[in-house]
């Protein structure tokens, strides 16, 4: 046994007596375990035992691979073949896209679809150039980002009545960089990330008022930190995934800083245009490479301490987003966390 884990072992033995504290350090044991016979058995120093260790199903949306399902030894399980920037697998198994212009969506559009058939039980035809968020609310409406000469926030019924709108207030010039992965927050509101206005801002959806800006500027706006995903978590800090500037940022509720993860971190250049991101119960953040092509890393998992531990390097395209739906065989529990 390694030297580093003697003290965990003594504290295991003198614990058992306290189950919450006994449990914890039993799977942390369980975890070394494993690493260390996955390393010996198979060759592998042990980080990459490590990585060995965690699997991952996912959804993944984007231009060239359209839409896939990918399960945890990395077998394709379904395909749809629409171009989509953002997506979810619901909670009755169907996939909600928001899908890329094309020849049957010319504004872009939101499809619901049954993955068992292909049918699509749910279907908006985008009104302006492009749509770039869905979302699907417990009450069977759908929220919608529609991007264009009034770039906007809409919810519409199942019916695809019109029961909202919210103007957003970002750049008009190019209506594909106004805004990406829009993210309804607990208290309602909205939380937008404006590429060329290099900034995530919070939104009143009833007046459509800015409450709060964060700006994702800090290094010049030569190094192209435009704000692609933004995620407000638990602790109250946004999440934002800064596209080209290949970095991850955690900011608090004054705009502050308080983690980052880069290839400078990593030691590698493995960051590509990191527009999805998701953070997962555990803490780690995976994050997708969009413009890794052929045998690169396409999706990877990094610690809070900036370590991969999982990386998916399949398809010959990068992700715009993705939905991690299982580790290890468990589903992610929450899912919302992207």
């Amino acid at each position: 046994m390694p030297l580093a884990s003697r003290p965990l072992c003594a504290q295991f033995r003198s614990e058992r007596a306290q189950p919450t504290r006994y449990n914890a350090l039993r799977q942390t044991l369980l975890a070394m375990l494993a690493t260390n016979v996955l390393a010996v058995t198979c060759g592998l120093t042990p980080l990459q035992a490590a990585e060995e260790a965690v699997t991952h199903s996912f959804l993944g949306v984007g231009k060239a691979n359209e839409v896939v399902i990918i399960g945890e030894d990395n077998a394709q399980l379904w395909h749809y073949p629409v171009p989509a920037s953002d997506g979810w697998v619901l909670p009755n198994g169907n996939v909600l896209l928001a899908v890329y212009p094309t020849a049957e969506y010319p504004g872009g559009g939101v499809i619901e679809v049954v993955p068992k058939t292909n049918e699509v039980v749910f279907r908006y035809q985008g009104q302006q150039s492009e749509i770039s968020t869905a979302i699907k609310h417990e009450d069977g409406s759908y929220l919608i980002a529609e991007l264009g000469p009034k770039p906007r926030v809409i919810v519409v019924a199942a019916d695809g009545t019109l029961l909202k709108e919210t103007p957003l207030a970002c750049q008009k010039e190019n209506a594909h960089m106004q805004t990406r992965m829009l993210r309804v927050l607990p208290n309602g509101n909205f939380l937008a990330p404006h590429l060329l206005d290099f900034a995530v801002k919070e939104y009143n959806p009833e007046t459509g008022d800015v409450l709060n800006v964060f700006p994702t500027d800090d290094r010049g706006r030569d190094k192209r930190d435009w704000p692609f995903t933004a995620i407000r978590l638990e602790n109250g800090h946004t999440l934002i995934g800064c596209t080209n500037g290949n970095r991850v940022i955690e900011v608090d509720g004054e705009g502050t800083i308080v983690w980052s993860v880069s290839n400078e971190d990593l030691g590698e250049p493995i960051l590509d245009d990191a527009c999805g991101v998701q953070r997962l119960p555990n803490g780690n953040t995976v994050i997708t490479s969009y413009h890794a092509t052929g045998d690169r890393v396409k999706l990877c998992e990094v610690t809070r301490d900036k370590k991969v531990v999982w990386r998916y390097s399949g398809m010959n395209a990068g992700f715009h987003h993705f939905q991690i739906l299982t580790t290890n065989g468990e589903p992610v529990q929450p899912n919302t966390w992207k």
